[in-house]
């Protein structure tokens, strides 16, 4: 036989559980005369058929049919009202529920309009309160069939989650700007979802975001870009590891130096050249080298290694190479001037 509910009452000793069924499965067997006991912040709904029937404010309430006029129709009249009715209640929290969690289950792509595409995630709080309870067991529970809190809190962050995504695409600023954006973008999530959480019966109070983050690729990507940004002048940067190359071919000459000036040559002809003038001085004495009369194979003439040191001395004068690096080169091509012949 099904157990009659001659008292009805819910104490949570927690504070945090929004909506509770009595009974937990199932429709209860309830009848006229039963107490009901609603404490403060807390609302009593009847509820059945899928549908919220009456509902009861804080106090002790005695089953009659004054107070449940909509319920009158479920008793059996024949049996003076004692028969037992089915139906549950939903003991709905009224209390604010601060501190409430939000956050991206996933990562939100973006396009960033410095970095391009980017991947993003966030967090933060929010607060709500229960306003309507009728509305909001219609709605959670009939509509949604959820009546378990971590189920509501799930469905409760997806809204925000999606008004976050909405207004983050409609924003069209770059990841780098947003730090300087949260209390506004919070105030825009709040505006966009409460309107959601009202059709609810929930007021949704306050919302905050604690932290917008990069992925692990899209913080590979802005490292990158950093490191382009600490090198700043990006044609004086390949100017000046060529340099540095242009010294070690230098050092490794040696009687090999026809070899050694070729890939020179070929590392300044693909683009990374202190200067063109000094590529084609050193192709010109290569070429010379080669020709009918010129100076013999792997040695420069004298005019082709004083075009080197011109360049080199204008290269200084530019800023394209340091000034150690230019006694560096100096020093050994003042040397092959000496050696070279007419």
């Amino acid at each position: 036989m099904a157990r009659i509910f001659d008292v009805i009452e819910f104490f949570d000793e927690s504070g945090r559980e929004m909506v509770h069924r009595i009974p937990e499965q199932g429709s209860g067997d309830f009848r006229l005369g039963s107490q009901l006991i609603v404490r403060e912040s807390q609302a009593a709904v009847f509820f059945r058929d899928g549908k919220a029937l009456d509902t009861f404010g804080p106090g002790r309430h005695t089953l009659t049919t004054a107070n449940i006029p909509l319920l009158v129709n479920l008793i059996g009249l024949a049996f003076s009202g004692q028969t037992p009715f089915k139906a549950e209640v939903y003991f709905a929290n009224l209390r604010e529920f601060v501190e409430q969690k939000w956050g991206t289950p996933e990562p939100i792509a973006l396009r960033d309009s410095e970095l391009g595409l980017v991947r993003l995630r966030a967090f933060g709080n929010y607060s709500m309160q229960v306003v309507e309870p009728q509305l909001f067991v219609n709605k959670i529970v009939g509509t949604q069939g959820l009546y378990a809190t971590a189920q509501i809190e799930d469905f409760l962050r997806s809204i925000i989650v999606s008004n976050f995504s909405d207004l983050l695409g409609e924003t069209r600023r770059s990841l780098f700007d947003l730090p300087a954006l949260y209390a506004e973008l919070g105030a825009g999530i709040k505006a966009k979802a409460q309107d959601d959480f009202k059709s609810l019966g929930i007021a949704l109070k306050l919302l905050y975001i604690a932290n917008i983050s990069a992925t692990e690729e899209t913080v590979k990507a802005i490292d990158e870009r950093a490191a382009m940004g600490a090198i700043g002048n990006m044609d004086a940067y390949l100017k000046f590891k060529t340099a540095q190359a242009i010294a070690r071919a230098a050092e490794a000459g040696g009687g090999g130096e026809a070899g050694s000036l070729a890939g020179l040559g070929a590392g300044l002809g693909a683009g990374v050249g202190i200067g063109s003038a000094m590529a084609g001085a050193m192709t010109e004495a290569m070429r010379a080298g080669s020709a009918p009369g010129g100076p013999p194979p792997g040695r420069m003439g004298k005019a082709e290694v004083q075009k080197v040191l011109d360049d080199l001395d204008v290269s200084l004068a530019q800023g394209k190479i340091s000034e150690a690096t230019y006694r560096d080169l100096k020093a050994k091509w003042e040397k092959k001037l000496a050696e070279a012949t007419e």
